[in-house]
């Protein structure tokens, strides 16, 4: 297993890239952190997945990889646990079986959450209440990084808690970025 500070570098140095950017907000940026580079480099997402056991919680029965970030993080997650993963979609599908949730029924089932970026919480807080309206029992949520902009505290007020892996500002300040 990689030891916490040499995985935090690796993750920033993966994802975090130097140039000129246009954000969401519309905002230009020198530098943008592309989580997708951490999640598509199978040893790194190993490491990840196996620095990730310790925080699941007891109960738990199956994971819920939330679309699209989560998903490669859940599999790898649950190569290690032993435990089921969910794809769990933005919106249902108005197709086929109409599912939130796939690769199984989720109704009863203590399920932990699986997100890679945790920014101000909301598509967490929608998927976990999307779950719940399918009778899932979701408490718990797991993410790789938190980038402290509230995230925490939006699902604290829904009843669950979420446990990043790591703090953007944790990843900042162990490289010379």
């Amino acid at each position: 297993m990689m030891e916490r500070g040499a995985l935090a570098g690796a993750i920033f140095a993966a994802s975090h890239l130097r140039g000129t950017f246009t954000l969401r907000s519309g905002t230009t940026s020198d530098e943008y952190f592309d989580k997708y580079r951490f999640e598509s480099d199978p040893a790194l997402l190993e490491a990840i997945g196996e620095a990730l056991v310790p925080l699941v919680p007891a109960g738990t029965e199956a994971l819920a990889g939330l679309e699209l970030g989560g998903v490669p993080l859940a599999v790898a997650l649950s190569r290690v646990t032993g435990l089921p993963a969910y794809f769990v979609r933005k919106e249902a599908k108005t197709y086929g079986t109409g599912q939130l949730a796939e690769g199984g029924d989720v109704a009863g089932r203590h399920l932990t959450v699986i997100e890679d970026v945790v920014t101000s919480g909301g598509q967490v807080v929608a998927s976990c209440g999307d779950l719940r309206d399918r009778g899932a029992v979701v408490d718990h949520a797991l993410c790789v990084i938190d980038r402290e902009s509230g995230g925490p505290a939006a699902l604290t007020a829904i009843g669950v808690e979420l446990v990043a892996l790591f703090t953007m500002s944790e990843l900042k300040g162990t490289t010379a970025g």
